[in-house]
């Protein structure tokens, strides 16, 4: 799969049992140094249920990137301003499917007006979003099932560079 570029395509129906895979694949490999099993095992569940995770992200903006035709990640823009989910499989990490959904929603994004594109980070992803440009603007703590999490609320200014003080 080294070489070729991922290729991103919109959201169907049918993709809803596949990228709830991806979705707990992402969650329970690549989140074990920043959140502790019951926390991940609590955050996955969240797509247990295959067509309230289908409506979500059938309700949203919803992308999916794939290598040789197979989906190996997904991102959600909820309204024009928001990334509301941004998962890749583990086997894909690092080949740039990540980087290709975020490109594109700021490109939606940006087309459909808006000023700045946040999300809520988790402490896996922070690094991710923070070489994108974007910054932290303040910590918060969800609660999933049982569990408590922290996650980072982050920011880019879209449509020109961001100045001190976070006026494009």
């Amino acid at each position: 799969m080294s070489g070729s570029a991922p290729a991103l395509r919109p959201f169907l129906a049918e993709d809803a049992p596949v990228l709830a895979a991806i979705f707990a694949a992402s969650i329970m490999d690549l989140t074990g140094e920043d959140y502790s099993p019951a926390q991940q095992e609590a955050w996955a569940a969240a797509a247990d249920d295959e067509e309230t995770f289908g409506k979500k992200l059938a309700g949203q903006l919803t992308l999916i990137a794939t290598l040789e035709g197979a989906p190996v990640g997904f991102a959600s823009l909820r309204g024009t301003d928001h990334i509301d989910m941004l998962y890749v499989h583990p086997s894909a990490a690092g080949q740039g499917a990540g980087r290709a959904l975020c490109d594109a929603l700021e490109r939606i994004a940006s087309a459909r007006g808006a000023k700045a594109l946040t999300v809520d980070a988790s402490d896996t992803a922070i690094e991710f979003f923070r070489k994108r440009g974007y910054v932290a603007t303040q910590r918060n703590t969800v609660t999933v099932g049982d569990e408590w999490l922290a996650n980072t609320t982050m920011q880019k200014t879209l449509n020109g560079v961001a100045t001190p003080g976070g006026h494009a």
